[in-house]
């Protein structure tokens, strides 16, 4: 899942990672939120506080495109996965936060008018991380859920370096 993250950066080293989280988000707006929330905790918990404006402000943009743009109008009746997941992940140099949807539509940065209320999504993640990118995910669901672990879809991530400790 981040081989794309490491085009064009220094190698990763596998000793280096010092913590993930991830949290299933229901296909609400309300989840947006949540996963605000969710990410001051985990970003309190790494001791990463003063990024939480900027990491925040992606977290949502990435969420809400998510909900808005990568889940069917007719949900399923039937029970399933959570359709959209949003991981957190660090490094010594970097997080990345990465928000998994069940469609392969390649997210679009649109050109917004100024009175639009909406469209700037892609273009905030653009500013407020060092880089963003899409590839499609791993499969989604596992045996035993009622699609069989044969859903895909796509993973939209937003990674921003952090100064080295001293």
């Amino acid at each position: 899942m981040l081989e794309p993250l490491r085009q064009g950066l220094p190698p990763i080293d596998p000793s280096a990672v010092s913590g993930s989280a991830t949290c299933a988000l229901p296909a609400r707006y309300e989840a947006v939120g949540g996963a605000r929330q969710f990410t001051r905790s985990t970003l309190t918990g790494w001791g990463l506080s003063e990024r939480f404006d900027d990491v925040a402000l992606v977290v949502s943009e990435l969420v809400t495109n998510a909900l808005r743009h990568a889940l069917p109008a007719d949900p399923p009746r039937e029970p399933q996965d959570p359709p959209v997941r949003l991981h957190l992940m660090r490094w010594t140099s970097r997080l990345v936060c990465a928000v998994r949807d069940p469609s392969q539509a390649s997210p679009v940065a649109s050109e917004a008018a100024d009175s639009a209320e909406s469209g700037r999504g892609l273009f905030l993640v653009e500013s407020f991380s060092d880089c963003w990118g899409w590839h499609p995910s791993p499969v989604l669901g596992t045996e035993g859920s009622p699609h069989g672990g044969k859903l895909r879809g796509k993973v939209v991530w937003a990674l921003f370096r952090l100064s080295e400790p001293a």
